[in-house]
């Protein structure tokens, strides 16, 4: 089974860094170079996309010659699945550049998975192959590597198999970081503790609404998050306006898109994680996920669609959730969840009740947080829920980690009855 390890990579003097960085920007110049004529080569009808130049003999002395062969590969790999979302009309554009030399590249590299190796422990390490050329230049020896520390605990610190390191420059952390996957044995994976069920609510004020049969309830909060994913949309759409005619992008511009991603996908990273190991602690062993189709078709306000629609890379996430899910032996279904938002838990009715904000309420006297009813109403469609919700639990993120807050959900208590009960 392939999992990923997260690391921050941390150069120990500042003649190291200047050499990672140098490797960084080679890798990132090479990356172009194959690009442009693969990109001449689709202009060209009587060219080959596959048959590009030999870049070993100019690089090598910087990367190293299996670096400089991982980079065309990965460069390979954009192309095949350019043509594969092509082929199903879903291509977005052609595979793009990293950076130029005039605005700053992309600082970004990937190395073999027999061209580096790392150390865990209390003085964790990686060491990475360079070309000999920059060895030369900044004092290492024949065989010696390029050492650098490492920050952060791995999930993974005993694998059977270690692939491709990629390893960048976070913009958005201002450090370098690094992804290395991993195959493991499915017998380090984790059980359920017993058979219970979650189910999940994605919404667009609220990231994650949950409720469990053991009578648990989390709400992920989201109003922020989504604040700073428009305010760097409006952004990018402000200087695309200020592009001259015939220009689409800038380096700017795709770095605003890259660090938008990046924050997006660290925040739903970790809210899964945050998730997964509350729910296994609860002995939940299925997870349903409301199918987003559903929300986008039946939501509550056009404002609130494009917010979800433009926030979530919903099959990513939930790729990202099961994934993580086989850790603890949970399994994740997506289910569809059409009408929980607007369906009363005490009469049924779903043409009768209102939303207003993460309120939801019915002439027939209900008052509810509207994500959280919708998780539980989706909850009792899959399974029998044989205890009362307890007062939920509000998370928020701080740009590093899920924490509680202490402030309770606006009228939990006044306006369902199974939570008054158990609150009382």
């Amino acid at each position: 089974m392939k999992r990923t390890n997260t690391f921050d990579v941390v150069p120990q003097s500042e003649k190291d860094e200047e050499l990672l960085r140098r490797l960084l920007d080679a890798s990132a110049a090479l990356w172009n170079e194959i690009n442009y004529e693969r990109r001449e080569h689709y202009a060209d009808p009587d060219a080959d996309v596959w048959e590009i130049s030999e870049y070993r003999g100019r690089y090598g002395g910087t990367l190293g010659a299996s670096t400089v062969q991982q980079i065309e590969r990965k460069n390979r790999e954009a192309w095949r699945s350019f043509f594969a979302l092509q082929k199903k009309g879903e291509a977005n554009g052609k595979p793009g550049y990293w950076g130029n030399a005039e605005d700053g590249r992309e600082l970004r590299t990937y190395i073999r998975n027999t061209s580096y190796s790392v150390e865990w422990g209390e003085y964790s390490r990686l060491e990475i192959l360079v070309g000999q050329d920059l060895k030369e230049e900044y004092g290492l020896g024949h065989r010696e590597r390029l050492r650098l520390e490492v920050r952060g605990d791995p999930n993974w610190d005993e694998y059977d198999k270690q692939g491709r390191l990629e390893l960048f420059w976070d913009e958005n952390a201002q450090s370098f970081r690094a992804f290395q996957p991993v195959t493991i044995d499915n017998s380090r994976l984790a059980q359920p503790l017993a058979d219970e069920t979650a189910a999940l609510d994605i919404g667009a004020n609220n990231l994650v609404a949950c409720s469990t049969t053991t009578g648990t309830q989390l709400l992920y909060e989201g109003r922020d998050l989504f604040e700073r994913f428009r305010e760097t949309t409006r952004e990018i759409a402000r200087l695309q306006s200020l592009l001259d005619d015939g220009r689409y992008s800038s380096h700017r511009i795709r770095s605003l898109y890259r660090r938008r991603t990046r924050r997006r996908d660290h925040a739903q990273d970790a809210l899964g994680r945050d998730l997964l190991e509350r729910l296994h602690g609860e002995g939940v062993s299925t997870v349903y996920v409301g199918a987003l189709t559903d929300v986008l078709d039946t939501h509550w306000s056009v404002e609130a669609n494009a917010k979800t629609h433009n926030f979530w890379a919903f099959r990513a996430f939930i790729k990202r959730l099961a994934c993580t899910a086989e850790e603890f032996g949970m399994a994740v279904e997506v289910r569809s969840e059409a009408w929980t938002s607007q369906e009363c838990p005490q009469c049924g009715s779903t043409d009768r009740t209102t939303r207003h904000q993460d309120t939801l309420t019915c002439p027939c006297g209900f008052e509810g947080h509207a994500d959280l009813t919708a998780s539980e109403t989706f909850l009792r469609r899959q399974t029998d829920v044989p205890r009362p919700m307890a007062r939920p639990v509000r998370l928020k993120w701080d740009d590093q980690e899920w924490s509680e807050s202490p402030r309770s959900c606006p009228n939990e208590e006044r306006t369902n009855p199974q939570v008054a009960s158990v609150g009382r």
